[in-house]
């Protein structure tokens, strides 16, 4: 007996629909939220450091005019034009018009709300159009991101990504390279959205397709460097922390270009950096890139960022900054790669304070265990 098929459910009033946000949303919240994102999208830093100099009622006027005059800047010609015509349309209001001696009253009010109305739901339909295929960029991106928890005698890691936006331009990624050898990378490429996205699936490919054959990690990030400046998009470049380590041995090599450095955390209390020894790649046509060396006891703790982390900013236009991860290390010291990366998102978070992330945020944890033969 074949099954019943499912139902399709009605869609819900617009009624029901308006009640549910009004009751469940924090509507001024939001809106506030909203506000700030248009600001700092529509109006550049050196214009915001001249508005933080102004009076309160004269930056009200700038700010309104430099939102006004973004967004037009933005639209399309014909959309710009009737943009112009609505705000003529309201401007205008109700109006007499005297024609061959007789004397007309008309409100143009309503015509210039209608074709604002209806530049708002072309643009609606563009974003809803590029949704769709972003939406399939995105699980092209969730799909080259591992699936499973790194697992090898002797270390525990833990890795973490959220984009931005729908797909981000950072890479999280660990590869068996030989039964006795494995590679773990965080990269960054500058910038977001898709044009991020499309060179950090690049620069996987890349990296897995180089790092097996590699002779050492200077000759793999002189060759990432060469093929991402050649190929790649221009005024775009990457950082890459990168790291290979040996199920039965503490010493680890790893490539710092450009990227944060990170934090490793001693058992025994003290914390180091592990600088980065030349540019980003993509940046330069020859960086000189060399590798790294550090010798891991049991208990000892890295911890790899993306800059979307020390870069994250409240709503007072604060950064969450290096310092105060540094000051975060005391208490993360004996935890578990997981815990230890759950307790600096939570700090972030309460940093944040509900605003929205910047920046594409992405952590890897890795603790060297006492491993058993």
């Amino acid at each position: 007996m074949p099954e019943p098929r499912d139902t399709p459910r009605p869609d819900p009033s617009l009624g029901r629909l308006v009640f549910d946000d009004l009751r469940g949303g924090n509507i001024a919240g939001t809106l506030g939220r909203d506000f700030r994102d248009l600001y700092r999208f529509y109006v550049d830093p050196e214009r915001r450091e001249r508005l933080e100099r102004m009076g309160r009622v004269r930056r009200t006027f700038w700010v309104l005019g430099w939102l006004l005059k973004s967004l037009l800047l933005k639209l399309s010609p014909a959309r710009r034009v009737l943009i112009l015509l609505s705000l003529v349309l309201t401007i205008l209001g109700p109006t007499r018009l005297a024609i061959r001696g007789m004397s007309l009253e008309s409100d143009f009010r309503p015509w210039g709300y209608l074709v604002l109305l209806f530049v708002l739901m072309l643009e609606l339909k563009d974003k809803l159009v590029a949704r769709d295929e972003i939406q399939i960029a995105r699980e092209v991106q969730r799909a080259l991101l591992p699936t499973e928890p790194l697992r090898m005698p002797g270390w525990n890691v833990w890795c973490h990504s959220v984009a931005a936006n729908d797909v981000g331009g950072d890479l999280v990624d660990y590869v068996q390279l030989d039964p006795e050898r494995y590679g773990i990378g965080l990269g960054d490429v500058s910038g977001k959205g898709l044009g991020a996205a499309l060179l950090s699936a690049k620069l996987q490919a890349t990296l897995r397709a180089l790092a097996p054959d590699s002779p050492s990690l200077d000759d793999l990030a002189t060759r990432l460097n060469g093929i991402l400046h050649k190929d790649g998009l221009a005024n775009r470049f990457a950082t890459l922390f990168y790291v290979e380590l040996s199920p039965y041995s503490g010493h680890v090599r790893y490539l710092n270009a450009g990227h944060n450095p990170p934090l490793l955390l001693r058992d025994h209390g003290d914390v180091e950096l592990l600088g980065a020894s030349s540019y980003p790649l993509g940046m330069f046509p020859n960086g000189g890139y060399s590798e790294g060396e550090v010798d891991f006891a049991p208990g000892d703790t890295v911890v790899i960022y993306s800059d979307g982390l020390t870069e994250a900013v409240d709503a007072a236009g604060r950064e969450f900054g290096t310092e105060r991860l540094e000051a975060l290390a005391p208490a993360l010291r004996g935890l578990a790669p997981e815990a230890a990366g759950r307790r600096i998102l939570e700090e972030v978070e309460g940093f944040l304070d509900g605003e929205r992330p910047q920046d594409d945020l992405s952590l890897v944890v890795v603790r060297r265990d006492a491993p058993a033969r």
